[in-house]
């Protein structure tokens, strides 16, 4: 049931929302009487083979078996779905401090934190890397397409250099780290929150497997305790994942189609936290510290934006973004993200905490960018350039690089 709550948070999201709650009344009794139906459907063939099985000589009993598992599979899908639509239909409701507004123009700048270099004629990072093909674009999209890439030489050194610098500071602080799969099940993805409000239109869907590459590794993290019960001394746990991600960038044009700034493959850095919900603002507080004391030690100018409540992702109750001075553009870019989905995505995916009265709770989740490795090398490239072409290597990414000071010298 949609309460007064939600449908407060759908009109501070802004006019996108505020027809929404009709649509659902109309849309969701609809939808769940469709899967209704496929469900009992497919379950009438289950119970039918039940009936046969037993009577089977064994060879024919294994074959029938593995045959009705993908009708087994799809069934626990449908399940998922009914229990998870009402969830997944609404956006998060944005916490308190969020600002009211209908889009980005209403994100407020929090602070602005580092000094902008001073460059009479700055080249973009494509200017500085593509004589060199440390960013070969060509080739890249002779065997891929547009908007994919190769990474060469040093600047691809430079990316572990990063994942190891982020390590350094990140792994002490209660964080482990992790490979996740990137791809992940419908059901995952749903839960989530990633197929409502557009977000079905910038992933990519392998139907024929039932599967989903992942955008974020947040995406292949959250369902890893699907259907847990956590004790509070096992709270917070805190991931920091690695993966390859994947996205569509449908609608996306102007100067950052070509290039490496918005591709349909990148890699990145992602931190992730399972916490009970009295603690949820102060680990999102934390995830936002980390970020700024990684974006302080490559010495990189920055700003933190707090987005309005019209401007949020689809599962998020509060983000922060960190936008990175690119000097050729002479703007800011986002560059990271941190966000809490409160419990909406544990609701989804049925992961509690058990306390100590015995009563359980759904745990609260979140995530953030620790690095997209393109954009933060786009930043390094842009603001350590030199007026002779090269560009100095930062400091604290030197030891990782075997001493390295420079590109191009």
């Amino acid at each position: 049931m949609i309460d007064q709550a939600q449908l407060e948070g759908l009109h501070r999201r802004g006019r996108k929302f505020r027809g929404l709650l009709l649509k659902l009344k109309d849309q969701t009794g609809r939808t769940n009487k469709v899967l209704r139906q496929e469900l009992e459907l497919l379950q009438a063939q289950i119970n039918a083979a039940s009936k046969l099985i037993p009577a089977m000589p064994a060879d024919e009993k294994k074959k029938t078996i593995a045959r009705l598992k993908p009708i087994s599979d799809q069934i626990a899908t449908l399940k998922a779905q009914l229990a998870n639509q009402d969830e997944i239909k609404l956006p998060n409701i944005p916490q308190p401090d969020v600002p009211d507004g209908e889009d980005e123009s209403a994100n407020i700048v929090e602070r602005e934190v580092g000094k902008k270099p001073k460059l009479k004629n700055p080249k973009d990072y494509l200017a500085l890397t593509e004589p060199s093909a440390l960013v070969d674009l060509k080739r890249g999209a002779k065997v891929s397409g547009s908007r994919f890439g190769y990474l060469t030489g040093v600047l691809a050194q430079m990316q572990f250099a990063l994942i190891q610098y982020a390590q350094s500071v990140i792994l002490n602080k209660g964080f482990t780290m992790v490979v996740p799969p990137v791809m992940v099940t419908e059901d995952n993805m749903a839960a989530m929150g990633y197929l409502a409000g557009g977000g079905e239109n910038d992933v990519y869907h392998l139907e024929k497997d039932k599967l989903y590459l992942v955008g974020t590794a947040e995406q292949s993290i959250g369902p890893m305790h699907r259907d847990e019960v956590f004790t509070e001394a096992e709270l917070p746990k805190r991931y920091l994942a690695f993966s390859s991600c994947f996205r569509r960038e449908a609608g996306s044009y102007g100067q950052d189609t070509k290039g490496i700034f918005r591709v349909h493959q990148f890699d990145k850095l992602e931190m992730f936290s399972f916490t009970l919900p009295e603690a949820s603002d102060h680990e999102h507080e934390l995830l936002l510290r980390i970020q700024e004391e990684l974006m302080q030690g490559l010495k990189l100018p920055y700003r933190v934006v707090k987005l309005c409540a019209g401007d949020l992702g689809w599962p998020s109750a509060r983000t922060w973004d960190i936008e990175t001075w690119l000097p050729s553009q002479g703007a800011y870019r986002e560059t990271h993200s941190t966000s809490t989905t409160t419990d909406y995505q544990s609701r989804a995916l049925n992961i509690k905490v058990k306390r100590s009265s015995g009563e359980k709770e759904h745990v609260h989740l979140l995530n953030g960018t620790a690095f997209a490795i393109g954009r933060t090398l786009i930043a390094i490239l842009e603001n350590y350039q030199q007026s002779d072409g090269t560009v100095t290597i930062p400091p604290v990414l030197q030891p990782f690089l075997n001493g390295l000071a420079a590109i191009g010298r």
